[in-house]
């Protein structure tokens, strides 16, 4: 049995479709609520709480191989509670940020996490995937009420990776062999700036979307109020404030292990133009 928790968000509903199509066996699918669920025909839909790793028990069951995204809850919970159902294999998300910025606050969290994945007598393939293309999310609504977009860094490049391919490369991990004890860091096949990636969903939707390059202290002082001070901070730092060669790099890591090359940011915004009309 393989479970996969964060079963509707964006890599573990790609992750959950891949593992049906390949055939790999008797799946399960976690979520909180499970009325929200649509999953393949077959899967067994679970439902439980991360921050009550207790809830997870009867999920847990029968389970041989897991896919975990981290800081959902308390991790040394759910890696005790599976260590302690039997779970051989977790696969799990962390950041590339782990080893481009360890200084910051959410990678050393990362980081935690991933030590406790290693030293809890698991198997583990740990997956560290750079910015997600999913996160032009959070600018959906503004392009939807015909606001501008308005971002700090807007000529700042990051090798934005498709959440599908995070979900391709944990399909490979827990479906075959030799890629237990590794880590990969996942990332998209070519730099793409915010002014770029809002010209991009704009000819998706086939008309201007308003954009304007506001200073980091403006962000700073929105972000604030949804993020919090650390995460504000880091997240400015990486999309722009202390970018570095390593979190710049254009990885085949993606192409490597799945025999295919990586998704690009334009086939996203395809995939999900209806979210911004």
């Amino acid at each position: 049995m393989i479970l996969v928790t964060g079963a509707t968000g964006n890599i573990g509903r790609a992750l959950l479709k891949e593992l049906d199509e390949c055939g790999a066996g008797p799946l399960r699918g976690l979520t909180r609520d499970s009325a929200l669920a649509s999953f393949p025909a077959g899967v067994e839909v679970a439902e439980g709480d991360f921050t009550d790793a207790a809830s997870l028990k009867s999920s847990l069951a029968g389970v041989r191989s897991m896919f975990l995204v981290s800081r959902l809850g308390s991790d040394a919970d759910i890696l005790d509670a599976a260590r302690r159902a039997g779970v051989e294999h977790v696969v799990l998300v962390s950041s590339i940020t782990v080893q481009t910025h360890p200084h910051l606050g959410p990678a050393a969290e990362n980081l935690a996490v991933e030590r406790l994945l290693e030293a809890s007598g698991m198997d583990w393939t740990i997956l560290r995937p750079t910015q997600f293309a999913s996160n032009t999310l959070l600018w959906a609504a503004a392009i939807r009420e015909r606001r501008p977009v308005q971002v700090p860094y807007a000529d700042v490049g990051l090798p934005t990776i498709h959440p599908a391919d995070i979900a391709s490369v944990a399909r490979v991990a827990l479906t075959e062999s030799g890629h237990r004890g590794r880590r990969y860091a996942l990332t998209g096949p070519e730099h793409v700036t915010a002014r770029q990636q809002v010209a991009t969903i704009a000819a998706a939707l086939g008309r201007q979307v308003p954009f304007a390059e506001i200073s980091r202290k403006q962000a700073r002082t929105e972000m604030i109020a949804v993020f919090g001070e650390e995460a504000a901070d880091a997240v400015l730092d990486l999309t722009g404030g202390d970018v570095n060669d390593e979190l710049l790099e254009v990885r085949d890591t993606v192409a490597r292990i799945t025999g295919s090359p990586a998704r690009p940011f334009g086939q996203w915004v395809t995939e999900n133009a209806a979210v911004f009309r």
